[in-house]
């Protein structure tokens, strides 16, 4: 199948395009996004030249099928799913704030400890922790949502005070936030996986809170494996993890790491061929189902038919 790396679609009502990194974003109206996830791929902020097959239709049905399973946590914005790469929902105006939550002492986190922190997002840290170790009680750690650059790591308190959330909707924000991460971690669990840490994204419609964009992929998500996790922190070794971190460690192995003047690696058809076999194993180790791959012939015109038809029946 040929990766779909660019989508220019017209649809019914249709007012603006919003192009991301792997997302293209279709506003409909002012009040339903469709949401294309393409089979684009990033790394260290950095769009890779080569699209993954099948990428785009193993994040959306992995969002999918958690965005159903916690429908009963708080509303989320999915309307319908008309095509494995699409999602159809709610337009929200988001939150200024990303909730990432943390249950383990790993990525940032860690190497914030390791210069000597210990507060995160003034949060207090335990002395004497080590890397991959779990937190007594999962860490909410948010982060401002930049237009450009990097996103910044930012207080409760910070939030409240410069406005960018009200005290009433933050606690509610937080409140989600933890009843989620608690859900994903029990379904992890079911399949032999710990859910590290997460992030998620809150918008507002007609005054009501809404969970939007993904939720639990391995974009968005890192998970460890639970049969070695105690043998190896006990070792002090890597963790076995569940995550895109393998195109990353591909990447730097490979002498690329973002930086100027750095070159990306040449992706060759048995690269790529091996990036969209590990994509496929995510979804089937993080769904505990087979992977069904989505009809191949003329893959554009397949998703321009299904959401035209979703959005005329809205």
């Amino acid at each position: 199948m040929d990766a779909i790396v660019k989508t220019d679609f017209c649809f019914p009502q249709q007012k603006s395009l919003y192009v991301g990194k792997v997302r293209d974003v279709y506003d409909i109206n002012d009040e339903y996004l469709v949401m294309v996830v393409s089979d684009r791929i990033s790394a260290f902020d950095v769009v890779l030249p080569e699209g993954v097959p099948y990428k785009g239709q193993v994040l959306n049905q992995i969002a999918e099928k958690f965005l159903d399973a916690t429908a009963d946590i708080v509303p989320n914005w999915k309307i319908a799913t008309p095509d494995p790469m699409v999602t159809v929902g709610h337009k929200c105006e988001p939150f200024k704030v990303e909730m990432v939550i943390r249950g383990y002492l790993t990525g940032s986190s860690w190497r914030t400890y390791r210069s000597g922190e210990r507060t995160l997002c003034g949060l207090p840290l335990a002395e004497g922790m080590k890397e991959n170790q779990k937190f007594p009680t999962p860490l909410i750690t948010p982060t401002t949502k930049a237009d450009e650059g990097h996103d910044e790591n930012i207080s409760r308190e910070e939030i409240i005070a410069q406005g960018l959330v009200s005290r009433e909707d933050y606690e509610l924000l937080e409140k989600y936030t933890a009843e989620l991460f608690q859900r994903g971690t029990e379904i992890a669990a079911e399949k032999g996986l710990i859910l590290v840490d997460t992030k998620y994204e809150f918008g507002k419609k007609n005054g009501v809170i809404y969970l939007i964009d993904e939720i639990h992929t391995p974009d968005s998500s890192r998970y460890f494996y639970k049969d070695s996790y105690e043998e190896l922190f006990a070792k002090g070794e890597k963790q076995k993890q569940l995550s895109k971190e393998f195109v990353r460690e591909w990447l730097m192995e490979n002498g690329f790491q973002g930086l100027d003047g750095q070159k990306v690696p040449e992706m060759t058809p048995v690269v790529v061929a091996g990036i969209a076999e590990r994509y496929i194993e995510l979804y089937e180790s993080i769904i505990g189902e087979k992977f069904e791959k989505a009809e191949e012939t003329d893959v554009q015109k397949r998703i321009e038919e299904n959401v035209t038809a979703c959005l005329n029946s809205l």
